[in-house]
């Protein structure tokens, strides 16, 4: 989907519904969204190009035969730059904004040293977005109209997939730009997996994912540059029969990332990536997972 500017939000994400009856999996998109309110781009001091810098751009699509397989998906519709549904609410950074944050909110995460809280203050590559302050009011708005809205309807989802399964499993997909960065060893892998080095999802879901991806060619890490975000530590509670793993995409494989357009790749990639979550629907649904009770 190309970017656009829109003056309302509406909606503010969808909801893909599964094409047959939900399996115990949920595809979610958080970072996809390309809508940027035009409110929000007379608050930036950079154009539409440079804020896009943070957008997982086209993921939703490589994903979308997940509801043909039993699978909702749920994606953003506004970007990342304006509001970072993969923090908690209130990661905010003082110095961003004009008031008095309330006593709550997280301001010494590393996320938000950063840049990137909940409200970022920087784009992907480290270019500051706003030329100065800007109202706390402005971003309990969007925390309230936006992030929690968003946040129930993905609980909403998860706890179908648990009651009509014993369990639930949220695939949380990503992608990450090419670059690694001068503080990394090694080139970036095709794909990384990020289970919270193993806390929020069972090992043998993990293994077996990296497992079909490495079988399809792809070379595939786990953990390391990412090992997920607030969603994949939240959700995935796997003793309470909550699982969720983060799945980054490079981006080198499916597009232009310069001009934010597809590549030759994209195609092949989303058919391997349409494979894999059909393995992990079947994989699931086999009952190989195992239950809370039977981990004990």
């Amino acid at each position: 989907m190309s970017a656009s500017v829109v003056e309302e939000l509406a909606p503010a994400f969808d909801i893909e519904e599964p094409y047959t009856a939900p399996g115990p999996v949920v595809c979610n998109s958080p970072h996809s969204g390309c809508q940027y309110p035009a409110s929000f781009l007379r608050q930036s001091r950079l154009d539409l190009e440079a804020l896009r810098r943070s957008e997982d751009t086209f993921v939703d699509e490589l994903f979308a035969g997940a509801p043909a397989l039993g699978i909702p998906l749920m994606r953003a519709h506004f970007p990342r730059a304006y509001l970072d549904v993969n923090r908690e609410p209130y990661e905010l950074d003082p110095r961003m904004f004009d008031g008095r944050l309330p006593a709550f909110a997280n301001t010494r995460s590393l996320r938000v040293a950063g840049g990137l809280g909940t409200v970022a203050r920087v784009v992907g590559d480290s270019r500051e977005i706003y030329p100065k302050r800007i109202p706390v009011a402005e971003a309990m708005m969007r925390i309230e109209r936006f992030y929690k809205p968003y946040h129930r309807a993905l609980r909403r989802l998860l706890t179908r997939a648990q009651e009509a399964h014993g369990f639930a499993l949220l695939l949380d997909c990503h992608s990450m730009p090419s670059n690694a960065s001068a503080r990394e060893e090694r080139p970036r892998a095709d794909i990384v997996l990020g289970d919270r080095y193993g806390t929020s999802c069972p090992a043998e879901i993990t293994e077996m994912v990296e497992h079909t991806l490495r079988a399809q060619g792809y070379t595939v890490l786990r953990n390391k540059p990412y090992a997920g975000g607030f969603i994949t530590e939240h959700y995935g509670d796997p003793r309470a029969g909550l699982h969720a793993l983060q799945i980054e995409v490079n981006r080198a494989l499916y597009m232009d990332e310069q001009h934010y357009e597809k590549s030759a790749g994209f195609e092949a990639l989303q058919h391997d990536l349409n494979g894999l979550v059909e393995a992990i629907a079947a994989f699931t649904l086999a009952g190989i997972v195992a239950l809370p009770d039977a981990a004990e």
